[in-house]
């Protein structure tokens, strides 16, 4: 009997973790393997290769993160086990079971003040702990993995699940009269099932070709296609789910946080959608569906 393609992955707690494990019934040809921390210590390089070794995965999609990224100021060592020694982990056993790594990065590792889309070759200068322990993962896996280790950045994820940028707008705007948003730090959202479904696509093809998938090794970046600003953002949660309260633009100035954010992550997607015949949603279409799939 053939064997089905076996999918780790990691994290699967998460957001895109979640999301993967929702589309698995349109993969029945593919069997899903989810593990969470508990399942499965990315950082216990003992425990990862115990692990592989015992299942055997033919893919490994790495969705294990710490991304509080505030937080992580002051748990400096837990985000720098998590995001940068767990991806290493990952892709030195993967490189020598010869199974390709998809590992998840963020737009947080640029940080200038040009404006224009970012490439994969654009210079990184992260400026948070949050994006030094991603940068460093991104590293580990591309240096580990060299032929099979593929990297995707992508930008201001949110979901159906778990907490994120448009649970708490909703939250809050059923709460309070007002809420400042920052209208000077520009990017895009990227709802997780559309980066979920793109993964998936990608896997698909490298499947059909029945070849170690070394097309995939380097940086790649995904998001939605548009551009726009977290107030925009919010303001388009809250028109959406019709909440009572105003949404006041401010700077970032106004709204001091522990960690730096860029003032312009716009990922350009050129790369990935021509090697993969990609058509990526606008960002708009992510939050109708986010809408539609939340209650209230």
């Amino acid at each position: 009997m053939h064997r089905k393609p076996v999918l780790l992955i990691t994290g699967a707690r998460g957001q895109l973790g979640r999301c993967l494990q929702m589309l698995a019934p349109q993969y029945p040809d593919w069997a899903f393997l989810p593990t969470s921390s508990d399942t499965l210590n990315v950082t216990d390089r003992r425990a990862v290769r115990r692990f592989i070794a015992e299942n055997r995965p033919d893919w490994c999609i790495n969705c294990a993160a710490y991304t509080a990224v505030d937080r992580a100021e002051s748990e400096r060592s837990e985000a720098w086990r998590v995001n940068a020694l767990g991806p290493r982990y990952l892709a030195e056993v993967c490189r020598e079971q010869g199974i390709p790594l998809i590992h998840f990065s963020t737009d947080y590792v640029y940080h200038g003040h040009h404006n224009q889309p970012l490439s994969e070759d654009s210079a990184t200068r992260p400026r948070s702990t949050y994006a030094r322990t991603k940068l460093a993962g991104d590293r580990a896996v591309l240096r580990c993995h060299p032929e099979g280790g593929m990297v995707i950045r992508t930008s201001w994820l949110y979901s159906p699940y778990g907490h994120n940028f448009a649970h708490t707008i909703w939250r809050l705007g059923r709460e309070r009269p007002e809420l400042r948003v920052v209208f000077d730090q520009i990017g895009t959202p990227t709802f997780a099932p559309h980066l979920a479904q793109a993964v998936l696509h990608i896997i698909a093809l490298v499947e059909q070709q029945r070849s170690f998938p070394s097309a995939l090794a380097g940086i790649w970046h995904y998001s939605n296609e548009g551009v726009c600003s977290w107030y925009d953002f919010a303001q388009t949660i809250a028109d959406l789910k019709q909440l009572p309260c105003y949404i006041r633009p401010i700077r970032t100035s106004e709204y001091p946080t522990a960690a730096a954010r860029p003032p312009f992550s716009v990922l350009d997607k050129a790369k990935i959608k021509a090697a993969f015949s990609l058509e990526i949603p606008h960002w708009r279409r992510g939050v109708e569906q986010w809408a539609m799939q939340t209650e209230g």
